[in-house]
């Protein structure tokens, strides 16, 4: 599909019509709407938030979304929500290799697994972590989720997501957010696909602030790509419509295909980013600045400086400092650490981290290097080492992570994981 058009720019006004004529002009709701179309609002936002923080689109589209039958609850799968208490969560370090990919066919939603999240969904904070793996494309059967903005993270396989408001193509080593009450479907380009997906309850994703940084660096708005309409005029089957919604999965027939969006305009719509384009920010001294360098898009809180969750990431970048323990230090954190590997080695653990696994370090549980990577790195000659081949990220948000009961029971639990630490040596000399 390369000749896929985007718009440039993150959370900015697009108008764009799949046919000529498709856009009102001047007004967002006339009596009669162009082409014979219907006018509807997707509000993503009350309508009295800030300009600034105000998400609208107007649709342009061949049958209103109310045409359906009512919805009926079908089964939640793999997939849980707040207030993910299926037992208690230990503060010890979990790790966990790549799920196995399905053999039986198996679609996006059929894939999805959730491993942890926190907060309330009812209340608008906090996530919910999963991990998608399908064999199979939607091709009459479409996704929404009332509960919170959608973040996909591939790490195997090719995908297009086809949307209300456009078709994105999303390749390992980009990202895409999907909006709150968007609908989709995914079609593989891969004979298989997996990923990560996280499900954010708080405030949609936004640029982080840069403060002393300037004007510049981190994700520029400009490498965020927004798809131009592209509409699915198909009304000759049955096509089903899944929808999350207060943490259970509903169904329900369309006659016809929702993706019937002919034209839109507005600031609420899902968008990519590859993130070969962040540009990293680092020490060129001595010791290295907190991770929060790393971060790509934010979604804050009511408490200022403490975000529902970031997504930061650790991709390719030179290593220079004088004098400094290169890789993360030992820490104990506030704030909660999910993270995942795309791809490559990450410079903390080398061994047992793999690309499609995860690892969770609660609040204030102490973590950092394995007992190798803290001997190599203490002993290393400190000259400029590019670090290539990796992509690793980071869900950093500000309740603990609760792992459901799938992910404490899983095959794919690292229950030595531990043991990575036990070898460091006393190094104490009075």
């Amino acid at each position: 599909m390369s000749d896929l058009k985007y718009f440039s720019g993150f959370g900015n006004e697009f108008a764009t019509e799949a046919h000529p004529g498709g856009l009102p002009v001047g007004q967002n709701a006339p009596q009669k709407a162009p082409l014979g179309l219907y006018t509807e609002q997707l509000s993503g936002s009350p309508f009295t938030a800030p300009r600034l923080l105000n998400r609208r689109t107007w649709t342009y589209r061949i049958r209103p979304s109310v045409m359906h039958k009512p919805y009926g609850r079908i089964g939640n799968g793999m997939v849980r929500s707040s207030p993910f208490d299926e037992q208690e969560t230990t503060p010890s370090q979990l790790r966990w290799d790549p799920l196995p990919l399905p053999t039986a066919p198996t679609d996006f939603v059929d894939g999805l697994t959730t491993l942890a999240g926190n907060g309330d969904l009812t209340m608008h904070s906090g996530v919910a972590i999963h991990i998608y793996a399908a064999n199979k494309s939607m091709t009459d059967r479409f996704f929404y989720t009332a509960d919170g903005e959608l973040m996909f993270v591939p790490q195997l396989g090719r995908m297009m997501l086809h949307t209300e408001l456009g078709i994105l193509e999303l390749s390992p080593g980009e990202i895409a957010l999907v909006p709150r009450g968007i609908k989709f479907r995914v079609e593989l380009l891969d004979a298989q696909a997996r990923g990560y997906l996280l499900e954010n309850y708080g405030a949609t994703f936004r640029l982080p602030e840069l403060g002393a940084i300037g004007a510049n660096g981190l994700a520029n708005s400009r490498d965020f790509h927004t798809p131009h309409a592209a509409y699915d005029d198909r009304d000759n089957g049955r096509f089903q419509v899944v929808a999350k919604f207060q943490g259970n999965l509903w169904a329900t027939d369309f006659d016809h295909s929702p993706l019937d969006v002919v034209a839109w305009h507005g600031n609420y719509a899902p968008c990519k980013y590859d993130m070969a384009r962040f540009n990293c920010i680092n020490s060129v001294s001595f010791d290295h600045p907190d991770p929060s360098i790393y971060t790509v898009l934010t979604s804050p809180s009511e408490i200022p400086g403490t975000a529902n969750v970031d997504f930061a990431i650790f991709p390719p970048r030179w290593l220079v400092a004088e004098h400094t323990f290169r890789p993360p230090w030992f820490h104990r954190n506030f704030m909660n650490e999910f993270m995942g590997l795309v791809k490559g080695e990450y410079d903390a653990k080398a061994e047992g981290f793999v690309p499609g696994g995860a690892s969770l370090h609660n609040c204030m549980s102490g973590h950092g290097p394995d007992a190798e990577t803290f001997e190599r790195a203490s002993k290393a000659e400190l000259k400029p080492v590019k670090l290539e081949g990796t992509l690793a990220f980071m869900f950093e948000t500000r309740f603990v992570c609760r792992p459901t009961k799938f992910a404490m029971d899983t095959a794919a639990r690292q229950h030595e994981y531990y043991t990575c630490w036990q070898d460091l040596k006393k190094n104490f000399r009075p």
